[in-house]
């Protein structure tokens, strides 16, 4: 297996996991007997769990390298998968998920990092390919879910099933990656803080990504409710709405890397920038539902790429690539986490059209921004044939 292929199937498989939990939740929530209120705390504690991992990532790795890991990493999570259905009452439940989280947040941190290392030796672009392949594993994951819920599964036979397989074909796929090589992990550089937090290198690529993030969790947990509101479109129309946001963020990422390679990375925000404010200048003027679905698929369009721009970028600034991958992910992930209550308080105090117009204007300073993500002379090999990168048993 090449070794681009192995970290794509990682990054498949931690989507798949994430996809997996999601859609069992109902039968957790029936299971357990618990009333919305007490199910929104326990939801709680994933990012609160991946907050804490996170920062402790870019020291694992720098230690045992990203290799390692990653393949360490990726099997726990995909083995931790079973618990949330497990647990015996809400505060074990809360603590699965907290765990499921932690775990989610350092196998991030870490499969990134190693993309960013692999990159760099094959000189060419291939982060935004395998974000691409994440979502995926994601909708893979969702989908099984979704038969196994509507055939009326138990969640621990369905997830204990699912945990098993994923888990071998995560130790198949480490077996598959990309050796260490002291030039790469830096290791003669100091090691990284125990909880590292981002650095003032970092500050800026982090604000972009906060950003693109921003726009992609507002849009995806509001596109629903917006065109409901705003454009009167009925359920299956306003659930298309997300549907069809996700699909271009997908498929623009699995192609991504083809326009990165050709335009460049400052080029590729800028132009995604440009697409994603025409989005947002779409939704926020759609009175009809067919606009305001193709005002979002363009927002997801624009922001497809960015993210993995950042991270790429991030990884060759910092003294190691986890320590920078760190450090802008901890302040996406941050972007991830308010994007959809502010879109809310906005579109309660002001409008919808006014919250999106916001959600525009974030936009706008990523696309002003762009030039951050320009590679550093340090950052861009000669492009090297993928077989002849070392590799050992």
């Amino acid at each position: 297996m090449s070794h681009h292929r192995a970290i794509a199937l990682v990054f498949a498989v931690h989507g798949a996991v994430a996809g997996t939990v999601s859609t069992r939740m109902p039968w957790v929530q029936d299971h357990l007997a618990l009333d919305p209120g007490t199910l929104g705390m326990a939801l709680l504690c994933p990012p609160i769990g991946a907050f804490i991992g996170m920062p402790m990532a870019a020291r694992v790795a720098h230690r045992f390298g990203s290799r390692a890991a990653t393949r360490v990493l990726i099997g726990l999570w995909c083995a931790i998968l079973v618990l949330p259905p497990l647990a015996p009452s809400p505060v074990w439940f809360g603590a699965a998920l907290l765990l499921f989280g932690f775990g989610a947040g350092m196998s991030d941190i870490t499969m990134n990092a190693h993309a960013v290392v692999l990159e760099r030796r094959l000189g060419r672009s291939i982060m935004s390919g395998l974000h691409g392949m994440w979502a995926v594993g994601s909708l893979a994951g969702g989908g099984v879910g979704t038969l196994a819920a509507q055939a009326g599964i138990d969640a621990r036979i369905h997830i204990g099933l699912v945990a098993a397989v994923l888990l071998a074909v995560s130790v198949a796929a480490g077996r598959g990656l990309l050796h260490d090589d002291r030039s790469d992990a830096l290791a003669d550089a100091p090691a990284p803080r125990r909880f590292a937090l981002p650095s003032r290198a970092i500050l800026p690529l982090g604000l972009v990504g906060f950003c693109a993030v921003f726009a992609e969790g507002a849009s995806a947990n509001w596109a629903a409710v917006y065109l409901t509101h705003v454009t009167d479109a009925g359920p299956g129309l306003a659930a298309a709405g997300y549907t069809v946001l996700m699909l271009c963020m997908a498929g623009m990422r699995l192609a991504g890397d083809r326009f990165i390679r050709l335009l460049g990375p400052v080029t590729a925000v800028r132009a995604g920038g440009l697409v994603a404010v025409l989005g947002g200048v779409l939704v926020v003027t759609a009175r009809t539902p067919a606009l305001g679905i193709a005002g979002f698929a363009l927002v997801g369009l624009g922001v497809a790429v960015v993210m993995p721009l950042v991270l790429t970028a991030a990884g060759n600034v910092g003294r190691t690539a986890s320590e920078g991958v760190t450090g802008v992910a901890t302040i996406t992930y941050l972007s991830g986490m308010v994007a959809p209550p502010v879109t809310g308080w906005l579109a309660d105090g002001l409008s919808y059209p006014a919250a999106f117009t916001a959600i525009t204007g974030v936009v706008v300073v990523m696309l002003l921004l762009s030039r951050v993500v320009r590679p550093s002379a340090a950052s861009s090999p000669q492009p090297v044939a993928e077989g002849s990168l070392v590799t050992r048993p």
